[in-house]
């Protein structure tokens, strides 16, 4: 007889450290400025949400962060940027898990990641203005940019960062789904449909 919870338990922690290494491998991109990297650390995260359920999903984006957070620090000392990243995570994997959950195809994976990558890109513009760029800018002791000055760093930065990071994780995700369809579906009976 298989422990299901423990074959659970283990794959949760088997793509978090995967997570967290993808993590650390993280690059900006040109235009943008430096603090918003890419990295594929969602990935995991998308793929324990689909195969195991969103608490398994949710459970990857903490740990990674957690661990990122001991093993990088933060230069606020608080761990704000682990916060965002969380956050982040959240706002893209939870629609992609619903929708896929609907509609489990090749179809509901790219409709859920297209508009997890909406979710994501419009839910950190406005928690970015209301929230994560006044922390940073508290806890680093820096001016705080207000009114249009804040929108534009917005609209011109994060929004589009976030529309582009979103394109790049749907490509890798369909890729893999291509490849990885069938275990994705025995995966899916064996944790989701027990």
């Amino acid at each position: 007889m298989k422990n299901t919870k423990l074959q659970k338990m283990v794959s949760i922690g088997m793509l978090s450290s995967i997570s967290f290494v993808l993590m650390i491998f993280n690059f900006p991109l040109p235009p943008f400025p430096s603090f918003l990297e890419v990295d594929f650390s969602d990935v995991p995260a998308i793929m324990a949400a689909i195969t195991m359920g969103p608490v398994a999903g949710i459970v990857v984006e903490f740990i990674k962060n957690i661990l990122n957070w001991f093993y990088v620090g933060s230069p606020t000392g608080v761990p704000v940027g682990q916060i965002a990243n969380f956050t982040t995570g959240i706002l893209f994997i939870m629609p992609v898990y619903f929708i896929y959950k609907r509609l489990s195809s090749a179809k509901g994976l790219t409709t859920g990641l297209v508009i997890g990558t909406l979710t994501m890109a419009v839910g950190m513009s406005v928690l970015n203005y209301y929230l994560f760029m006044p922390m940073y800018n508290y806890f680093l002791n820096v001016p705080t940019e207000t009114g249009i000055a804040l929108r534009n760093s917005i609209v011109t930065g994060i929004l589009p960062f976030n529309i582009i990071k979103g394109i790049i994780i749907t490509a890798i995700m369909l890729l893999l789904f291509s490849s990885l369809k069938k275990w994705i579906v025995k995966q899916r009976k064996q944790f989701i449909n027990e």
